[in-house]
């Protein structure tokens, strides 16, 4: 799964950390995120995106873990 953040939407509400903080942390300036994660975390993700009151998450099939 890809995951994209779109920063000028993101309002650092933080619900995606809450909801996936193995993939979403904060630092004092900014989200960062893993850019693809495993089937493993789906539920996660999905949970986390589904909590961002701005919709800045979207996710995409895919992903380039090796």
């Amino acid at each position: 799964m890809r995951i994209t953040v779109d920063m000028n939407l993101c309002e650092s509400h933080g619900q995606c950390v809450f909801a996936a903080p193995e993939v979403f942390s904060f630092d004092d300036e900014q989200l960062y995120h893993e850019p693809a994660v495993d089937d493993a975390l789906r539920d996660r993700v999905v949970s986390a995106a589904a909590a961002c009151p701005a919709r800045a998450i979207a996710l995409s099939p895919g992903n380039t873990l090796t």
